[in-house]
Formats: C-alpha cells, sequence, structure tokens
C-alpha cells in the first residue's frame, strides 16, 4: 500500500510539473516556429494542416527582414544601454537609500518604505503627461536618454522597498562589531552589509534590467525617431505597418532577445527568489 500510494505521488508529481513545463515553454516554441515559418504556411496550411510543425520547408526571410528592413540591432543596442544605465542609476540610489531607511531611522523607516512603495503603484498612463513637460525642460524630447531618466522613476522606489526588507533581515550586531574594530558607518555598510546583501542586490539588477526591457508606455510617448527606440517599440511600431502584421518577423524578434534574458534570468534564480522572499519576510 505504501509503494502504490508513493508511486502514485510521484506520477502525479510529474504530471503537474510536465503540464507546468510546456505551458511556460510554449510560447518560446510557438515564437521560434512561427519566425522559421513561409506566408503560406502560417496563413494558409497551418489553417488546414496541423500548426505546430512545420508544413513548408523553413525559411530565414523572416530574419532577413527583421535586419535589413528594420533597425533591429540598433534597438538592441539602445535598450541594453538604457538598461544597463539605468541599473547603475538604480543601484547607487536604492542601496544607501535602503540602508538608511533600515538602520538609521527607527519605526520612521517603515512607513517611509511603505510610502516610496506606494510611488511604484501608480500607474504610467497617470503620469506620463506631466512627465512630458519634464522631457521638454531637459530638451530631451525624442531621445533615449529621455528615458534614462524616467525609468528610475519606477525601478528606485520599488528596488529601495526591497533592498529595505533584505537589509533588515541581516543582522545587526555583524556590522557593529564591524565598528567596533574601526569601521566607519559606510566602510562597515560597504564591507559587510553589500556581501550578505549580495542575494538582494542581484534581485534589484534582474528586476530592473527587466523593468526597463519591456515597458512601452514611456518608449512609445517619449522616442519616435527609429535611431533612438528600444527593442519593446521599435519591433512592434515597425513591423506592424497600419494593417499588415509581419507576424514571423516579430516572432523572430521576440525569440532572438528572449532566449539569452530567460537563461541569464534562470542563471540568477536561486538568488532572485532568495532575494524577493527574504525581503518579504522582514518588509
Amino acid at each position: 500500500m505504501g509503494n502504490s500510494s508513493r508511486f502514485f505521488r510521484r506520477g502525479l508529481t510529474f504530471v503537474v510539473v510536465t503540464s507546468f513545463t510546456i505551458f511556460a515553454a510554449f510560447p518560446f516554441y510557438w515564437m521560434l516556429l512561427t519566425s522559421f515559418k513561409t506566408d503560406r504556411d502560417v496563413y494558409i496550411r497551418s489553417l488546414k494542416q496541423f500548426p505546430l510543425v512545420f508544413n513548408d520547408v523553413p525559411t530565414l526571410k523572416n530574419f532577413d527582414l527583421l535586419f535589413s528592413q528594420t533597425n533591429y540591432a540598433q534597438f538592441v543596442a539602445n535598450s541594453l544601454l538604457i538598461g544597463v544605465v539605468v541599473v547603475l542609476i538604480t543601484l547607487a540610489t536604492a542601496v544607501p537609500a535602503a540602508y538608511s531607511l533600515a538602520r538609521l531611522t527607527g519605526r520612521w523607516g517603515e512607513w517611509l518604505g511603505i510610502g516610496i512603495f506606494m510611488v511604484y503603484l501608480i500607474p504610467p498612463t497617470l503620469l506620463f503627461i506631466p512627465l512630458a513637460r519634464v522631457v521638454s525642460l531637459l530638451r530631451l524630447q525624442d531621445s533615449l536618454w529621455a528615458l534614462v531618466v524616467l525609468y528610475p522613476t519606477f525601478t528606485i522606489p520599488f528596488c529601495t522597498w526591497l533592498l529595505m526588507g533584505f537589509i533588515k533581515t541581516l543582522p545587526r550586531e555583524v556590522e557593529e562589531q564591524a565598528m567596533v574594530d574601526g569601521c566607519s558607518r559606510v566602510g562597515a555598510m560597504l564591507r559587510i552589509v553589500m556581501p550578505l546583501a549580495l542575494p538582494g542586490i542581484l534581485t534589484v539588477i534582474v528586476f530592473a534590467f527587466m523593468l526597463t526591457m519591456h515597458e512601452f508606455i514611456y518608449a512609445l510617448a517619449f522616442v519616435s525617431a527609429s535611431s533612438q527606440k528600444p527593442i519593446s517599440v521599435g519591433v512592434t511600431t515597425e513591423l506592424i505597418r497600419g494593417d499588415v502584421y509581419f507576424w514571423q518577423s516579430l516572432m523572430a524578434g521576440a525569440i532572438i532577445v528572449a532566449i539569452p534574458v530567460a537563461l541569464i534570468y534562470n542563471f540568477f534564480l536561486d538568488r532572485f527568489v532568495t532575494g524577493f522572499t527574504l525581503g518579504a519576510i522582514k518588509g
């Protein structure tokens, strides 16, 4: 009886895990499949035959259209530049802010942290109109640097709140001992707290970078020049022309970026989950 129940539990676990794996992997499979399909395969044969396989010989024309008729390489470069700069700004601001709120403000720090997090919850659709005035005053219209200025407005609040909760889980005694041994407050933070807070910092890096990669509203509102667009807006605006959708090239543009991002995310998954869960315990 025990062996049969154990076998049943393992079988049920296998079925559930396999189902979730297929569900999670299917979008990647569909993007990869569609990016190599011909127009006839997508619009005609897939309607009459099984759509989850190639019904025609695969083609590379969709990738040729993507790279030769759009500024796709420039879109990727712009997104990487924006993401790296925004992550650096977020770290430079969120790390000292989170440490100060967690260690130096007492009970007020918790309320301030909640207030900072509430800023993150304001919808971008309510903010991009007043932010347009800020962009105009800075003379950053139609420039990717406008996004570098605007994106920290939503990455910094959440990342500060997340790091604040994570730092609260670290014992004060460790840094106090470092200060007794001669370290300053800043030295103790840099030499003791930051290495211990590495999972939370990696979480902030991944989260901030992902936000900049898929953000759409600000990029659409403030950037119209093709050479300045990030990938989230560039691919969709230049491969949807009127009522014509270049589905295969859209999927090709998505899969080229999605696979490396997914691999990087999974590489840091353990630390990412640790940063979120430990931050949630005290935050």
